[in-house]
């Protein structure tokens, strides 16, 4: 046999040894170590095939729910403490990792093995849980799994961490964008109801009139309205990838898109991608229905979805563009650099959101993450507290260097 044949032969060997290692488990580790052929070498996809298996058929695995949501301890007591995010990263990883027909098998397997099928299958159980984002991102991955008369207590679960975030964050997002866009330019045309009252009495001051106690004012000053009409107004274009690992962003940045869609100063485009691009901005007139329009899971192709996103620009100084994505490219990266440096220089100012998520360092890809920020893109995780702050700046044109500077920070 000659050097080739021997080369071929020992690949398949490590190729079976490979299989059996992955399907053996990580317990199996320490006897393949001690075999005449050594242990399998398993790249970076294979550790994690083998960490999205471990959870569910692994004795030892720690990723079990109790009756009140998942517990970190194997076989403990159900308590009703915070759900665990790992597991709506876990079911959209193995949407990314295996088929469609292997991934319906193992979330069955899931809710059979680790109790979310109790949680799904139980409308008591569901109404008796706190709002958790992490909880809400599970549900909207399984939400083609959850049968129909658990449907509406899914919704109603959704429907509470909705009314949250709203709270957290609707106020504020008008404020902000009412300071960036209806205060910045006066116009000739006078109006009582957008009198800028501060301004006139500020430049009035050297006419006020002792004898008659009152300030008479030379010139009148009225706030620009001109920013309602269609071709004046601001487009926000919010393209969020909807893998599966972005659940908690996808919550957050759709129910921003449904505030900012409801506001006339703005027009608001609303853009889902995994490997395909669907466009849900007729969905935001209901954050709930808009939230199960995503499919999460599956692949990603940013650069198809900013092809999508370049034609609804119609006014490029006057659109804001944010790529809400872990930047996990899995369609042309060099043609997703393009397009951003593309869509800058035309003027649009572009925005990338590492992750819209409270607490926890996101995983994103380094690599890109850095080509994007050598364009002078910011690039970076937000808060959602800090969003709306974030979009003032933003609607002025103001230099985010040192706000993506305390985000990291924090």
């Amino acid at each position: 046999m000659g050097k080739k044949g021997e080369a071929a032969v020992g690949d398949e060997t490590a190729a079976r040894i490979r299989r059996w290692r992955l399907i053996l488990g990580e317990e199996s580790e320490e006897r393949f170590s001690h075999s005449e052929a050594g242990g399998p070498a398993l790249s970076e996809e294979d550790q994690m095939l083998d960490a999205a298996l471990s959870a569910i058929y692994n004795s030892n695995s720690r990723f079990r729910f109790g009756e009140g949501g998942p517990q970190n301890s194997p076989g403990g007591p159900g308590g009703r403490g915070p759900s665990n995010p790992t597991i709506s990263r876990w079911l959209g990883d193995i949407r990314t990792l295996f088929d469609p027909e292997l991934v319906k098998i193992i979330q069955t397997d899931a809710m059979e093995r680790c109790g979310l099928k109790q949680l799904l299958f139980e409308p008591e159980l569901l109404r008796s849980l706190e709002p958790d984002i992490h909880l809400a991102s599970t549900l909207l991955l399984l939400k083609d799994e959850i049968p129909k008369r658990s449907k509406e207590d899914a919704r109603a679960f959704i429907q509470k961490i909705v009314e949250e975030i709203n709270a957290l964050l609707e106020s504020d997002l008008r404020r902000a964008v009412t300071a960036a866009l209806n205060r910045r330019a006066h116009s000739p045309i006078p109006s009582a109801s957008a009198l800028d009252f501060k301004t006139t009495i500020r430049r009035g001051i050297r006419n006020y009139r002792p004898e008659l106690g009152k300030l008479v004012p030379e010139k009148y000053y009225f706030f620009e309205r001109s920013a309602r009409t269609a071709a004046n107004k601001h487009t926000i274009i919010l393209d969020i990838d909807q893998s599966g690992s972005m659940g908690e962003s996808v919550i957050y940045s759709s129910i921003m898109s449904c505030i900012l869609a409801s506001m006339s100063s703005l027009r608001t485009r609303i853009v889902a991608f995994d490997t395909n691009v669907v466009d849900l901005t007729e969905k935001s007139d209901d954050p709930i229905d808009l939230l199960f329009g995503f499919q999460l899971g599956g692949g990603t192709d940013i650069n198809r979805s900013i092809a999508y996103c370049e034609s609804l620009i119609e006014n490029p100084g006057k659109t804001m563009f944010f790529l809400i994505s872990d930047l996990c490219e899995g369609g042309n990266q060099a043609g997703m650099l393009r397009r951003l440096q593309g869509m800058k220089e035309s003027g649009v100012t572009v925005v990338c959101l590492l992750a819209v998520q409270d607490g926890g360092k996101p995983y994103y890809d380094k690599r890109i993450a850095e080509r994007i920020a050598q364009m002078q893109i910011p690039c970076f995780a937000c808060s959602p507290q800090r969003l709306p702050e974030l979009l003032e700046k933003t609607l002025k044109g103001m230099d985010l260097t040192g706000f993506s500077e305390e985000e990291e920070k924090s």
